[in-house]
């Protein structure tokens, strides 16, 4: 009979399992944009309408996206005069959520800025971040100062994405934004691993020999003949996209049988 305290049985073991990845996001904006209500819908689903706004804050969620968990941390930054101590999250997030509100006017020409600043970051550091634009408080549509033409066109001169949510209304598409921060990093350390090497084998028959040489019989030795031999030769293959396929004919001077069609990539010398 087992025992509820002290260690589990044997059967009951689990076994260790791999850290989570980790996808750091940084949120960022002017004061009133509501970053601090995108950041509670998306922990908690709810909506709370005031925060204080000198607060900052990094929080964690255990988040399974497409079918595979993650790690997601969120810093809920508190700029005070725009991006001026920006250094504590430019290194450490892999994608930056920018938000503004529809009905500021304000918001959005500061969330340039913000995207000036990543910019100017990405070229210093070589390390491509993953951008989102997002234009909040949609549910304030009567209000709205900022068309969703302009928040497009501003995504697109930066070479972001774009979405329009609402905090208080709608939790599934505030959800699937920042899932698509964590799609677009993971999309990006796929490009950036490194690609390994292909190969190929290549037969490269040794100088033709005109006749088998045949030692002569010697005190009762048996004669032996010596016949041509091939040899493997191996040879890196050029990248998919310099890679073409080309036809070569062998010439008959070369062989008395018929020239056969050789199909090669281009870049091989043939021997």
């Amino acid at each position: 009979m087992s025992s509820m305290f002290g260690k589990p049985r044997a059967g009951g073991e689990r076994p260790p399992q791999s850290p989570l990845a980790e996808c750091n996001v940084a949120i960022l904006g002017c004061r009133g944009a509501g970053k601090s209500a995108l950041t509670v819908k998306f922990l908690t689903k709810r909506f709370i309408s005031e925060y204080d706004p000198n607060l900052e804050d990094t929080y964690a969620s255990e988040e399974l996206v497409d079918q595979q968990p993650v790690l997601l941390k969120v810093m809920d930054t508190a700029d005070q005069d725009g991006p001026g101590n920006c250094e504590r999250y430019l290194h450490w997030a892999s994608a930056f959520l920018v938000v503004y509100s529809i009905d500021d006017r304000k918001s959005f020409e500061g969330c340039q800025h913000y995207l000036e600043v990543l910019a100017l970051h990405v070229r210093g550091c070589q390390r491509r971040c993953p951008v989102l634009l997002l234009g909040n408080k949609l549910d304030m549509e009567q209000y709205r100062q900022v068309p969703a033409a302009e928040g497009m066109s501003l995504a697109s001169r930066f070479g972001c994405l774009f979405y329009e949510v609402s905090a208080c209304q709608d939790f599934a598409r505030v959800q699937h934004v920042f899932y698509e921060a964590v799609r677009e990093v993971r999309h990006q350390a796929e490009q950036s691993l490194p690609v390994r090497p292909l190969f190929i084998t290549e037969e490269r028959p040794c100088p033709p020999v005109a006749t088998p040489v045949t030692l002569p019989t010697r005190h009762g030795l048996a004669s032996c003949t010596f016949n041509t031999l091939s040899t493997v030769n191996y040879k890196e293959m050029p990248s998919v996209a310099q890679a073409k396929l080309v036809t070569v004919k062998s010439s008959r001077a070369q062989s008395k049988r018929k020239a056969p069609t050789l199909t090669l990539l281009k870049g091989f010398k043939i021997f």
